[in-house]
């Protein structure tokens, strides 16, 4: 191998799953654990080379992943299989690799991506369920499938999320950035025909801080009565978080799928 062999690199795609309750979030925060911390750390061990690595989506602590994508450079001489097995070993069992590839060298995770979907679980009956503990909403009062589902409507299309977004904090002097997103798909099923599983899916081309939950909870005050379906349409007009509802609890989040437009790919492999 020749010495500039040694030092070349290229673009490396991760697919993960992650349980995120031990978690600060997912991108990389001084002084706290984050997923991408511990991903970044357990590929630099591997390879013996710093990477820096970039996430298709930034999740809030507590928020899981199964779809998540991350991106980054490595030396081209790396075993992509033996890269997923040993990051595995290393970030079990609260990161998995599920899956390795090569991407084209303009590859990014985040800027590249068409859509993000996430997925929301809810248990809706008299007694908590152990067994969804820590991954679902637990709400023992009777909700309204229908009404929260009738009040997805308004959500899809292009609108501006300012009510259901965390705004974010920008210096004196700066614009605020635009909170208008693309939502293509939104709504409201019982999981496995289970009348007490219920679960929210989502998707858009990106999301705002807390945008998620924040809808997640708006929906969820439909179903308990305390809104109506067509108050959503008002709520989202209103461009104020004061006009959306409760936020709901992060540990019932989950980041499902991203999509991306075709793109080269070679040398794809799967841990």
């Amino acid at each position: 191998m020749s010495e500039s062999d040694a030092f070349a690199t290229r673009r490396l795609r991760l697919l993960v799953a992650y349980d995120g309750a031990p978690f600060r979030g997912f991108a990389p925060n001084n002084g706290v654990r984050t997923v991408l911390g511990d991903l970044t750390d357990a590929v630099s061990t591997v390879t013996r080379h710093p990477v820096e690595l970039t996430g298709a989506g930034r999740t809030d602590a507590g928020v899981h992943g199964w779809g998540q994508v991350v991106s980054g450079d490595v030396p081209a001489a790396t075993d992509l299989d033996g890269l997923a097995r040993r990051i595995n070993k290393l970030c079990a069992p609260a990161i998995a690799v599920r899956a390795v590839e090569w991407a084209a060298d303009d590859f990014d995770a985040r800027f590249s991506a068409s859509w993000r979907q996430y997925r929301y679980d809810v248990w809706n009956a008299g007694h908590p369920n152990p067994l969804l503990a820590g991954r679902a909403w637990f709400i023992p009062q009777p909700l309204r499938l229908w009404a929260m589902q009738a009040a997805c409507d308004p959500l899809v299309g292009e609108h501006d999320f300012a009510s259901f977004c965390r705004r974010p904090k920008v210096d004196d002097g700066e614009p605020e950035p635009s909170l208008v997103r693309r939502v293509t798909r939104a709504g409201w099923s019982a999981v496995d025909d289970v009348e007490h599983h219920l679960r929210f899916e989502v998707r858009a081309n990106a999301f705002c801080h807390q945008m998620v939950r924040s809808i997640v909870g708006t929906l969820v005050d439909v179903g308990l009565g305390k809104a109506t379906p067509g108050d959503v349409r008002g709520i989202l007009v209103a461009r104020s978080r004061e006009a959306a509802g409760q936020v709901a609890p992060p540990y019932g989040l989950v980041l499902w799928e991203v999509g991306y437009p075709d793109v080269e790919i070679d040398g794809a492999r799967s841990s």
